[in-house]
């Protein structure tokens, strides 16, 4: 196995939304036998650090033509449709 994936977790503060989001990311990706890092940021702050992340995964709006896959969901706040979002994520992280 290689490197873990790296991905950008974002909310609007960057305090207790994307903990939640992060933590629910992390969880369901080890069941899923992916592993991976998060790393949380000020959805102001996605544009200038997305290019070091493979992934953004965001509550709030962002840009989407940061050069890496942008997914923007409620569903770990939800529990909405977070399944599917988690098969999304598994298949935008395969090498």
């Amino acid at each position: 196995m290689g490197e873990p994936k790296r991905i950008l977790v974002a909310c609007g503060t960057a305090i207790a939304t994307s903990t939640v989001v992060a933590k629910a990311i992390e969880e369901g990706l080890a069941a899923r036998g992916i592993k991976v890092v998060t790393r949380q940021a000020k959805a102001v702050e996605v544009p200038s650090m997305a290019k070091d992340f493979d992934l953004v995964v965001t509550t709030t709006p962002v840009p989407q033509n940061l050069g890496v896959p942008v997914i923007q969901t409620l569903a770990f706040l939800t529990g909405i449709g977070k399944d599917q979002v988690l098969d999304q994520i598994a298949e935008l992280l395969k090498d």
